[in-house]
């Protein structure tokens, strides 16, 4: 890709831009950098209410990044190096099921022992943002730190946009052909235009920083817990505290600081029980007990606090064919549990590229507008269903295993390798891809019911001592992730994904003679003729034997 240099022509600064961008955080300085890296000559001005430099561990959710997210900041803005110096390497999303107990060594833990080879980083959001501000300035991007949006007009017959601003005490007024919304929650174009959208995922949210980082290699002196994910430094995943109804986030950031946060499904742990630092305090000592007293050390000094109400949202409308568009949390929000709002930020960052790149080559837009709409919110609908009514599972030793192993395949089968072969707007392979994606919602919709009843028919399993899930140890896991670097032509990438789908197929199969073999009246959802024909003998198994052996296996 082509960058620009700062001084690449730009309108007078206030005045016009082709592209003025409503929120410079995460969504709205990436969106400007890709343009900016994309289409050199387009202008771009990013209006952010809050001042730069902000304070390193900035207030805001969104520090775990995966594949998708990863490989946006990584590869298609350029930014690995910043990534790898200035940021944590994460060792991957690690789950322990742990509620009320105090003895975590004791507990059944899902990981990773090494990297697997696709990368992913913890965000320090702060640094992160005052870096991308700096790189957007570089590019040439018109980043109007400290600015607050205090107009909105939205032309629908041709004509140009206009948003007014207040910087620094004084109005200005700017011109521009593409409005794109950024601002998050304060969703400027969605109230004005009455879009916001619920959804029935119910789940509430408290989150804050403290001084230091936590060694949860420490938190036991049982000689199996230090070795049993050797080499893996625990402290650097995503880990997630898993329990009925919940489960608590532990997220290292560079700036020697650590990210907490309790996220629940609202009808199980209500709101008010955690809504204060005190109160979260308590709720932690009673559900999460060893990270409690990990947590509640003077070294630990608090940093900040905040909740959130029903997080999750959709959105009527996010693309326009009257050039204006939403991205990022101003658009739709999902679930933090595999922390894929990176990943949605890169896709709808670069389907409003692709929008105003077809613009300025004289297409027409309304319609890629609504095809590209339409995937945005398949996408959105799809992932969703990962979350939706399954909280009353995520304590579940035994399902839990079962249900990130089959999540993760599904991403990594589907989505993840469109957003990376860089087909996610590429229409005609899209509509022959069709039918696998459709095969593969399927599965993945029968899937979630079916982990769902076998989940609640048996809340509270007898342990059989401590299993240690390895997810670097089962090869297809390996392969999957490693292989979304992979160049392919069009007719080598559309029959690995057909070739994914019949592994998504096995693992299902495989999946409900396990559950069967537990409770043989379970309901299968139509999971049995989605799997029809397939023979267990035909194949290695793809789920891991020894997970689920009569022992445990440490």
């Amino acid at each position: 890709m082509n960058e620009s240099s700062p001084d690449a022509p730009q309108h007078a600064a206030g005045t016009r831009a082709d592209v003025v961008v409503l929120g410079g955080g995460l969504a709205g300085l990436t969106l400007a950098l890709q343009l900016r890296r994309q289409q050199p000559a387009l202008s771009v001005m990013v209006i952010e209410r809050r001042a730069h430099p902000v304070r390193e561990a900035a207030h805001k959710v969104g520090e775990s990044t995966v594949e998708i997210g990863a490989h946006y900041f990584a590869e298609v803005l350029g930014l690995r190096e910043h990534l790898e110096t200035e940021q944590v390497r994460k060792y991957g999303l690690r789950y322990f099921f742990t509620d009320r107990r105090y003895d975590v060594h004791a507990c059944n833990e899902l990981g990773v022992s090494r990297l697997l080879p696709t990368p992913s980083w913890q965000l320090d959001r702060g640094r992160f943002e005052n870096f991308l501000g700096d790189r957007a300035r570089a590019l040439g991007a018109d980043f109007r730190d400290g600015a607050v949006v205090r107009g909105l007009e939205l032309a629908e017959d041709g004509g140009e946009h206009a948003v007014s601003f207040e910087q620094d005490g004084r109005s200005h007024t700017v011109r521009a052909r593409w409005v794109v919304d950024a601002s998050g929650r304060a969703g400027l174009i969605k109230r004005k235009l009455g879009l916001a959208e619920a959804n029935a995922h119910d789940a509430n949210a408290v989150w804050w920083r403290v001084d230091g980082h936590f060694d949860l290699d420490a938190w036991s002196d049982d000689p199996d817990w230090r070795s049993r994910f050797r080499p893996a430094e625990r402290w650097k995943s995503t880990n997630h505290m898993c329990g009925p109804g919940y489960w608590f986030w532990l997220i290292p950031l560079a700036s020697d600081s650590h990210s907490l946060g309790i996220v629940c499904d609202a009808k199980m742990h209500p709101l008010d029980t955690m809504n204060t630092h005190a109160k979260a305090m308590d709720w932690l000592r009673r559900h999460q007990p060893r990270v409690a007293e990990a947590v509640d050390k003077p070294e630990h000094a608090l940093q900040d606090f905040l909740f959130m109400r029903h997080f999750s949202h959709g959105c009527k409308q996010v693309f326009s064919g009257h050039r204006w568009a939403l991205t990022g949390e101003a658009g739709v929000f999902l679930d933090p549990f595999y922390s894929p709002g990176s990943d949605f930020i890169a896709i709808s960052n670069t389907y409003v590229c692709e929008l105003i790149r077809l613009d300025l080559a004289g297409e027409p837009v309304a319609p890629y507008a609504e095809i590209f709409q339409q995937l945005y919110f398949s996408f959105y609908e799809n992932t969703l269903s990962l979350y939706q009514d399954q909280y009353p599972i995520f304590g579940h030793p035994q399902v839990m295993p079962i249900k990130v192993l089959w999540d993760y395949a599904y991403y990594w089968s589907l989505l993840a390798p469109l957003f990376f072969s860089g087909r996610q707007s590429s229409l005609p392979v899209l509509a022959r891809l069709r039918p696998a994606f459709e095969a593969g919602r399927a599965l993945n919709l029968a899937m979630q019911a079916l982990l769902r009843d076998w989940g609640t028919r048996d809340p509270e399993p007898a342990l059989d001592g401590a299993r240690a899930y390895d997810q670097f140890q089962v090869d297809w896991c390996r392969e999957m992730n490693g292989s979304l670097t992979d160049v392919l032509d069009d007719a080598a990438y559309i029959e690995r994904t057909q070739r994914r789908v019949a592994q998504m197929r096995q693992l299902a199969a495989e999946v409900l003679a396990v559950a069967r073999a537990a409770f043989p009246d379970l309901d299968d959802h139509g999971l049995g003729a989605l799997t029809a024909g397939h023979d267990p003998d035909a194949r290695a198994p793809m789920l891991p034997a020894h997970w689920f052996a009569a022992e445990a296996v440490a």
